[in-house]
């Protein structure tokens, strides 16, 4: 927590000076006055310890809300000059495609299967893909945090399952969102069974260098672009940090469409 010399020395002035004693001093007297009695600011704690709890309290809400403008205030700018300068994730013929190829609108997500806010962004996903149809085309890639210990089980799964069937790959990807209290090996070998996958091949997959080397480059992307934490989008390269709701989305492809039209 950091707190403004000036409320630091309110603080102490406070402790050392009852009202009736209050008068005009200087900084150097006070700093005098403590060094020659170093038990007087203690014993002053230990009589106002209400007093002194009340203001680092309120100077830590002060500097947690100074912080919070700062963050978004510099987030507001990112994004706006992302509108001119858009991210630009690595898209090929390897990258899998959810919608028209050609979409108007590109949704990229950076995502983890164990994180609660994540299976939240998947149906806000859902959700715009249901709204603009076929001029928005989805795309799922990895940032599995270290914390989640299915997180990266299941990436590897998904993309073994898409060496078979990418098809089949979505409807992993959405059964696995739709049961995270459920992930765990035994879990993907039943959906991957379910789905009508090859389950003894795709644990082969889920091991080789092919499948690990594609999500390493997921994660890599995900830093380059600042997502330290899931969900991370960018939506025609201008980025989203976190589970946004979906007017969120909405006014960014408003922007965009009118940047567009300009």
């Amino acid at each position: 927590m950091r707190i403004s010399s000036a409320i630091a020395a309110t603080t102490i002035a406070i402790l050392t000076c009852t009202a009736a004693q209050a008068t005009e001093i200087t900084g150097d007297e006070l700093k005098k006055a403590l060094q020659e009695n170093p038990n007087v600011l203690i014993e002053a704690i230990k009589a106002n310890k209400k007093a002194i709890f009340d203001i680092i309290k309120q100077a830590g809400l002060e500097e947690q809300a100074s912080m919070q403008k700062e963050a978004e205030e510099a987030e507001r700018k990112a994004s706006a000059d992302s509108f001119k300068n858009p991210l630009k994730p690595v898209i090929d013929d390897k990258t899998r495609i959810r919608g028209e190829k050609d979409a108007k609108y590109t949704l990229v997500e950076y995502s983890d299967f164990q994180c609660p806010y994540c299976a939240s962004a998947h149906h806000t996903v859902k959700e715009l893909r249901k709204r603009h149809g076929k001029e928005l085309r989805f795309i799922y890639k990895h940032l599995p945090l270290p914390f989640h210990a299915q997180a990266m089980p299941a990436a590897q799964w998904l993309e073994a399952v898409a060496i078979q069937s990418p098809e089949k790959a979505w409807k992993f990807h959405d059964i696995l969102f739709e049961n995270q209290s459920k992930l765990g090996v035994d879990f993907f070998k039943k959906t991957a069974k379910d789905l009508g996958i090859d389950v003894e091949k795709c644990e082969k997959d889920a091991e080789s260098q092919a499948v690990k080397d594609r999500i390493a480059a997921d994660i890599e992307e995900a830093k380059q672009f600042g997502f330290n934490g899931t969900p991370g989008f960018l939506l025609n390269g201008v980025p989203v940090k976190g589970a946004y709701p979906i007017e969120h989305f909405e006014e960014i492809i408003k922007k965009l469409a009118a940047t567009k039209a300009n």
